[in-house]
């Protein structure tokens, strides 16, 4: 990992200001090949590390889902979808399971809610977990990567709990997606702050 450079306060705050404030969520299908190296990745995963963690529980676990596992999970994507209705057309199936092979990075992520010691609240623990995730998006970002979160309800389906092993107390979050970027979108309007600070 590249060794910090001796910049000015300002010039720190401001670049990471710029580099919060410009990350998108990219669409898997707007990423593609290359994605992060392996030491790239070692280095997503020490700035996911560094989330704030009380009680020192890591109330977080990564499963990364590598090319020739691609399959396994597209099944899973596709019966996830027909242990929730029956119904579903076979085209409904397929396009689940497409979702499976779309960005060249993936990893699921994973929160830990169970009994811990010592007993964090689990919604603690679950701010934890997504400040996490965020250091792992922005650090992709910092490389040059496009990046997002997918979910549904796939996460509460019985076969992918079963495929990454997930036990008791532990509850899948989304999956991480990163890849090079391919079509860009304008720039999301943010709130401003006074849409969402007061003071007592």
């Amino acid at each position: 990992m590249t060794k910090p450079q001796n910049f000015a306060v300002s010039d720190l705050a401001a670049f990471a200001l710029t580099l919060i404030t410009s990350r998108q969520n990219i669409l898997p299908k707007r990423l593609a090949a290359p994605g992060p190296s392996a030491e790239q990745v070692n280095d997503m995963f020490l700035a996911a590390a560094a989330a704030p963690d009380h009680g020192v529980v890591m109330p977080w676990r990564f499963v990364l889902v590598p090319e020739h596992k691609r399959t396994v999970l597209a099944e899973v994507f596709g019966r996830a979808l027909t242990e929730r209705d029956a119904s579903a057309t076979p085209e409904q199936v397929e396009q689940a399971c497409e979702k499976a092979f779309r960005a060249p990075f993936l990893a699921l992520a994973i929160a830990r809610l169970g009994p811990c010691e010592p007993d964090i609240d689990p919604l603690e623990r679950m701010v934890s977990v997504g400040a996490a995730i965020q250091n792992f998006l922005l650090a992709a970002h910092s490389m040059g990567f496009g990046s997002s979160l997918t979910s549904g309800q796939a996460m509460h389906s019985h076969a992918l709990r079963q495929l990454f092993a997930l036990t008791e107390g532990e509850q899948a979050v989304c999956c991480i997606n990163v890849g090079t970027v391919i079509k860009s979108k304008p720039a999301r309007i943010r709130p401003n702050v006074s849409a969402f600070v007061s003071s007592l």
